[in-house]
């Protein structure tokens, strides 16, 4: 039975979308046992929302049959599903996603007219409006605000919020740009920090000609500007402010002497300076990186959700973002998308030198040569997993990222390939204690992913192995870097191995 009565099984009631007129109802369970009377708040095609004895109740539609003339049609109303928030990522994706997900249900799309973005899709055969979508940009408090007090369903961010849900979307990067004619050949990321907070004001300290610098800005308003000064913890020195990444790259391209900090998307007509961590180490936006998080700078997209029950149609388009067809567009429209990437180990040569000028006393050839030994001929898959500090929890990206293993080992997309959840740590403390520490952290990921999909068989899953300090992504002398090496990856080797059978001699 799916009735949600009792304390164990009904739902707290939420704010509902598109409230009926408030009339007496019964709800009776199909199976019997259990009747439920009061008035009728709302229906959304799913669930019922009534004032009863009990309280304001949310009750499963499957599970019950509606009596009463305020008994709604059983079909779902239309769904009003207003979005708002940053506006770079919500112009250049929203629209696209939304035609997307109705082309993959058989719905019309109807784009509307107007600032920001509107539309409507349609029942093909009757032209009913299922749903109106609209998104409004906003600053980041105005967008929570709207969230907060019910005038917007969903809010688009770069950073999760306390009190809200979050669905991922994409990523994107964070990075460094200046004039195509600005001969400065690369930028350290402790640079960077000092070039930001002002405390670095002439090029010629960072390897350039003597000219002052001039620092470009999104106004602080906008939220990619937001998120930025939440990674450096201290506020922006006074710089030249825009409206938005289009016409911030557009103001650097023309200043020989500029630099900004702004979206992957967003980089022409300007250029992106290359980017190293404070050992020299090359930092590089490649959509692999960014979804494995080895980029110091990878900024997610999500929407956030308010704690109270969508609308059917808005609940089945977050469950769309999870989908091939979506991930494919967020790819096509300049975005990172979220779907797993491989990319052979022989590939990862950077990986390999960091490994061999990072090797000291700590780390032998015999450790390098164990290395490269099980990287030969293998695939590194972008699922990589990082803990919250101090702790044995992991992070949301790596939670989401497991989800995904799971369901990817699910659908046989790995036959006749070995996995290895490969450990490692940073620099910090004792080689041999570090070694222990990555084995066990990869088991770590081992056991959550048994646990979150216990149907899986045991030769499904990953096997463990773990390298310590041997294969930095980053310098360890900064906090960043040394969280950037602590992480547990996933690569995939080839294993031909099956039943043996007898061939007849010739």
């Amino acid at each position: 039975m799916r009735v949600k009565a009792g304390a164990a099984a009904i739902f707290a009631a939420m704010v509902w979308f598109n409230p009926a007129i408030a009339q007496d109802v019964t709800l009776v369970a199909r199976e019997g046992g259990i009747v439920l009377t009061g008035s009728l708040q709302g229906y959304d095609g799913a669930f019922y929302r009534i004032e009863t004895s009990y309280g304001l109740l949310t009750v499963d539609g499957q599970g019950v049959i509606c009596e009463g003339p305020a008994c709604p049609d059983l079909e779902a109303p239309k769904a009003v599903i207003r979005l708002v928030g940053a506006d770079d990522p919500g112009l250049a994706l929203l629209p696209p996603l939304f035609q997307a997900f109705a082309a993959q249900r058989g719905l019309v799309y109807q784009p509307g007219q107007g600032d920001g973005f509107t539309a409507t899709i349609l029942d093909p055969e009757s032209g009913k409006d299922l749903a109106e979508v609209s998104f409004a940009p906003l600053s980041p408090d105005a967008a929570t605000a709207a969230m907060q007090d019910g005038s917007a369903d969903l809010k688009l961010a770069f950073e999760a919020e306390p009190g809200f849900g979050t669905h991922s979307v994409a990523m994107d990067a964070l990075v460094a740009i200046v004039a195509p004619d600005n001969p400065t050949p690369e930028i350290s990321t402790l640079n960077l920090a000092k070039v930001l907070a002002g405390e670095v004001t002439n090029w010629s300290a960072i390897g350039g000609p003597d000219m002052p610098i001039v620092l470009h800005a999104l106004r602080p308003e906008v939220a990619m500007q937001r998120a930025l000064s939440d990674r450096l913890g201290a506020p922006l020195a006074e710089a030249v402010l825009h409206p938005d990444q289009k016409a911030l790259a557009a103001a650097v391209a023309l200043d020989p002497w500029a630099i900004a900090i702004t979206g992957r998307s967003f980089i022409a007509p300007a250029r992106r300076i290359p980017l190293t961590d404070s050992c020299g180490f090359p930092l590089l936006p490649t959509p692999l990186a960014v979804k494995a998080e080895d980029y110091p700078l990878a900024l997610p997209v999500v929407l956030l959700t308010a704690p109270r029950r969508l609308p059917l149609m808005t609940r089945e388009f977050l469950d769309f973002l999870r989908t091939p067809a979506a991930q494919a567009v967020i790819a096509a429209n300049g975005y990172i998308d979220r779907s797993a990437t491989r990319q052979p180990m022989t590939a990862d040569g950077l990986r390999l030198i960091n490994a061999i000028q990072g090797a000291g006393e700590d780390v032998t050839l015999a450790d390098l040569k164990r290395l490269v030994g099980l990287m030969d001929g293998a695939d590194r898959l972008s699922l990589t997993f990082r803990f919250e500090d101090g702790s044995s929890t992991l992070d949301a990206q790596s939670r989401d990222n497991l989800t995904d293993l799971a369901q990817l080992i699910a659908s046989g997309q790995f036959r006749n390939e070995r996995m290895v959840l490969a450990g490692f740590s940073d620099g910090s403390g004792a080689a041999e204690a570090n070694l222990a520490l990555s084995v066990e952290r990869a088991a770590r990921v081992a056991q959550e992913l048994a646990a979150i999909a216990p149907d899986l068989p045991a030769d499904a899953l990953p096997t463990v192995d773990g390298f310590g300090e041997a294969l930095p992504m980053a310098c360890d002398e900064t906090a960043i870097g040394r969280d950037l090496n602590r992480r547990v990856e996933l690569w995939l080797v080839p294993d031909f191995a099956g039943p043996m059978t007898e061939v007849d001699p010739l």
